[in-house]
């Protein structure tokens, strides 16, 4: 008979977080792909000036999810890289939000920028995950929240 290994919940956690932090970063490096790629930097700022934004935003933008992308993909403080990212990913549901919920409408909605926003929150909440190149902090024991009390 052979004895099954179940993972703790600690180890649920990390791989979690490494699931995520991958998912992240791809997605990350994808979009600014899609700006370099398809529709090139000067098209990108040209679209950024179309929303009254400066049109250097549009060149931090790029770069910050191309380097934060590949910071994710290696674990290099993921917890602080994802929560770097959060104003990117507000920003990107603020210029999307009156194109109405879905992303599938014309000009993309903005649920998937408002779902990423808290996907990177939650990346900055649950830690790095395994095999990060250099974690945010030392890893904490994961308590049950049952252990957890309120401050009196």
């Amino acid at each position: 008979m052979t004895t099954v290994n179940r993972l703790t919940d600690p180890d649920r956690v990390e791989l979690g977080a490494f699931v995520l932090r991958l998912s992240l970063g791809v997605m990350f490096i994808a979009h600014a792909g899609l700006k370099y790629f398809v529709f090139t930097l000067p098209g990108t700022a040209q679209f950024f000036v179309s929303l009254g934004l400066p049109p250097d935003l549009a060149y931090f933008t790029f770069g910050a999810e191309l380097v934060g992308g590949i910071l994710l993909l290696l674990g290099v403080y993921s917890r602080y890289v994802a929560l770097a990212l959060v104003p990117i990913l507000l920003g990107a549901t603020w210029a999307h939000v009156g194109n109405g919920w879905t992303f599938s409408a014309p000009n993309g909605g903005w649920e998937y920028p408002a779902f990423l926003s808290v996907a990177a929150i939650v990346q900055y909440l649950i830690g790095d995950g395994v095999f990060a190149l250099r974690r945010s902090e030392r890893a904490t024991r994961v308590r049950p929240l049952s252990t957890v009390r309120a401050a009196a």
